[in-house]
């Protein structure tokens, strides 16, 4: 009896355990009976929210849906800008589910691997279109920000440029058997959007933009020459106003030099002047004792080597002191 009554015991603790589920913070959870999602009046699978819930034991499962914002890595590609100019864009994207129901049968079951290919297809086709707009200097400058924000806006709402695009025919195919499953009882969303596949994007980042490897060596070589021009022309400007300051400094050396010589010349001048005047003084006021010192400086000058050679006439006026001392040149 004990036992029966602690076999029943064990049973209803299996069964209650089995009835019970809970859903933890971060994630959303979905009832599958034989399968199958159970829906609510509108044939839209129920969604259970945070906590502790009940289910039919043995019967119905709980598949998890994760509610936390989710961050996608895309592998670097190749984009065109509006120069026709090839660039390497690596980015990545922040997103998360925002109606569960919707994603759940948009993606055949919650699976996050063909969310994401659908996400990264209709992404990089934006991308592309955006990138198509702009100039390099736009994108790696302020501009980039904006560029950002039309892709994640046109990821959200959807864009007209997009429509007929393989990743957009892909989520309006999604849609459509949405729109079939709940009989039409969904909210109406754009079909180019991510909104079609129950999801929001929260924000879309480049990490790292840069040239292809047969493009970054003629940039540089183009940038190398441009400098090496401009590396020219200031050492042509600087050449020029080194001849420039060395032609005002020789003009500057020459006048100095110039009015130098003519203060000297002045200067000469008026002292020879001054020399004349006084020698002329002098001579005036004894014109003899004059002419006999002019004389002994002769003599001196003349006579410093002894063997110097003079041929004169003997009645030369150069002897006249000789022959007399006042200088008379009668005297014998």
């Amino acid at each position: 009896m004990r036992k029966s009554l602690l076999l029943i015991l064990i049973v209803i603790l299996v069964v209650l355990y089995s009835s019970l589920f809970v859903v933890n913070e971060g994630q959303r959870g979905i009832i599958l009976r034989f399968g199958k999602v159970v829906r609510d009046d509108e044939n839209k699978p129920l969604v259970y929210a945070p906590g502790l819930h009940l289910k039919v034991p043995f019967i119905e499962s709980v598949k998890m849906l994760d509610a936390r914002i989710q961050t996608m890595d895309n592998q670097a590609d190749r984009f065109v800008t509006k120069e026709k100019k090839d660039l390497i864009i690596d980015s990545y994207i922040k997103w998360r589910i925002s109606d569960f129901s919707r994603y759940y049968l948009a993606t055949g079951g919650g699976d996050v691997l063909q969310a994401e290919v659908l996400l990264k297809r209709k992404f990089s086709d934006r991308l592309r279109s955006e990138i198509g707009r702009l100039d390099i200097k736009d994108i790696v400058t302020d501009s980039r920000g904006k560029l950002m924000e039309d892709v994640r806006e046109a990821l959200n709402t959807g864009s007209v440029d997009d429509a007929g695009s393989e990743a957009d025919n892909a989520i309006a195919n999604a849609a459509a058997r949405v729109a079939r499953e709940t009989n039409g009882k969904q909210p109406e969303v754009n079909p180019n959007s991510m909104a079609a596949l129950g999801i929001e994007v929260i924000d879309v980042r480049i990490k790292q933009i840069n040239l292809p490897a047969e493009v970054s060596d003629a940039i540089y070589n183009r940038m190398r020459a441009e400098r090496e021009a401009v590396a020219l022309r200031y050492i042509s400007q600087g050449r020029e106003e080194a001849e420039k300051l060395r032609a005002t400094a020789d003009y500057e050396v020459t006048r100095t030099l110039a009015e130098a010589e003519r203060q000297g010349r002045i200067t000469r001048g008026e002292g020879d002047a001054v020399a004349a005047k006084l020698f002329a003084d002098a001579f005036s006021q004894d014109p003899d004792f004059f002419a006999f010192i002019r004389s002994l400086k002769a003599y001196e000058n003349s006579f410093k080597n002894g063997q110097d050679v003079m041929v004169l006439r003997p009645d030369s006026d150069f002897f006249k002191y000789m022959k007399s001392p006042n200088g008379n040149a009668a005297a014998k």
